[in-house]
């Protein structure tokens, strides 16, 4: 997922892809725990695509307060 991407969501789509993500590194993670992942490197694809979607939603939330 490139940032630009996740720039041009909502903050209604920024929730749900959160919450995807999230689901997403909680089956990596068992299936890693279990012997059963093919691509460890996998985990931490996710883990910065929740950092990317982390940082857009503070973005956002900055700029609906003024932009301190």
């Amino acid at each position: 997922m490139k940032a630009k991407e996740v720039e041009n969501l909502s903050d209604e789509e920024l929730q749900k892809k959160l919450a995807e993500l999230k689901s997403e590194l909680f089956n990596l993670r068992f299936r890693h725990a279990s012997g059963q992942l093919d691509n460890p490197m996998s985990i931490n694809l996710v883990k910065k695509d929740i950092a990317r979607v982390n940082t857009v939603i503070r973005a956002h939330q900055i700029k609906a307060q003024g932009g301190r």
